[in-house]
């Protein structure tokens, strides 16, 4: 499943301001090794090497396009190729920040447990995904896919990406391998000019997978179906403008000093 950077960067100050969020949450005075995981077309990146210095940033993807994108960006900036699945950093890290894409990998929690293991004593694991599949642009995703000749595609909800797990199953879990752990939710609204700016945003994530199933010949009749229901669910305010609802869960778990 190949991802656009041209897409994603539609609303990059909208997909920056959870980063920054997250960023300005860890606990961390000085760092020499930081690893952006899942840096993207490297704006989140751009954020790190701000507060960490040049030196200290490596950027990681496993999509060619967002690190060209990447490179272009910060061309003074190591990017790596990688599958996030399976990569270990090769020395311990002060860092490592992984913002929306945890969510993207199976058991994703696991994960963080083994990534915390590759931290330096009193190193920083920070993670943010979004929390958005009971929003109506996630659940419209489903009605569509059941609503046309394309339906066997979305049989079985075969495309349905898996919901997070509580916010007490990651302080349990992750509290086993950290002496702090942090977990908390936060709700953004973001005023978009319409509906169809709504569905330009989620073309650039959640929906990508959905127009990939629905094909070539039922892409557009998909995405029209869509759309038609996104119109529904936000209606305009005063000003014409529609709101967006985005839910974001975020995870900041420090490494015991002496381990």
């Amino acid at each position: 499943m190949a991802w656009s950077a041209t897409q994603y960067l539609k609303f990059e100050e909208e997909r920056t301001r959870p980063a920054r969020d997250l960023l300005a949450q860890v606990p961390l005075g000085k760092a020499r090794r930081v690893y952006d995981l899942g840096c993207g077309p490297g704006n989140s990146t751009e954020l790190l090497i701000e507060r960490f210095g040049q030196g200290a940033v490596i950027g990681l993807d496993s999509d060619a396009d967002m690190l060209e994108k990447a490179k272009k960006r910060l061309p003074d900036t190591p990017f790596t190729q990688a599958d996030l699945a399976s990569w270990r950093p090769d020395a311990p890290a002060d860092l490592l920040y992984a913002n929306a894409v945890l969510q993207w990998l199976p058991d994703h929690l696991a994960l963080m447990e083994r990534l915390i293991d590759h931290l330096a004593p009193g190193g920083v694991l920070a993670v943010q995904m979004p929390d958005n599949l009971d929003e109506p642009t996630h659940l419209l995703m489903e009605e569509s896919g059941a609503a046309g000749r394309w339906a066997p595609s979305f049989a079985d909800g075969k495309l349905r990406r898996a919901r997070l797990p509580s916010p007490a199953t990651y302080l349990e879990r992750l509290s086993q391998k950290a002496a702090r752990v942090d977990v908390w939710h936060t709700v953004y609204y973001h005023p978009m000019a319409n509906a169809e700016a709504i569905v330009e945003w989620v073309k650039g994530t959640g929906l990508r997978p959905y127009l990939d199933a629905a094909g070539p010949e039922d892409r557009d009749a998909y995405l029209a179906d869509y759309t038609a229901r996104i119109a529904q669910a936000y209606p305009p305010m005063a000003d014409g403008r529609v709101l967006l609802r985005f839910p974001r869960l975020f995870v900041v778990a420090v490494k015991d000093e002496l381990r």
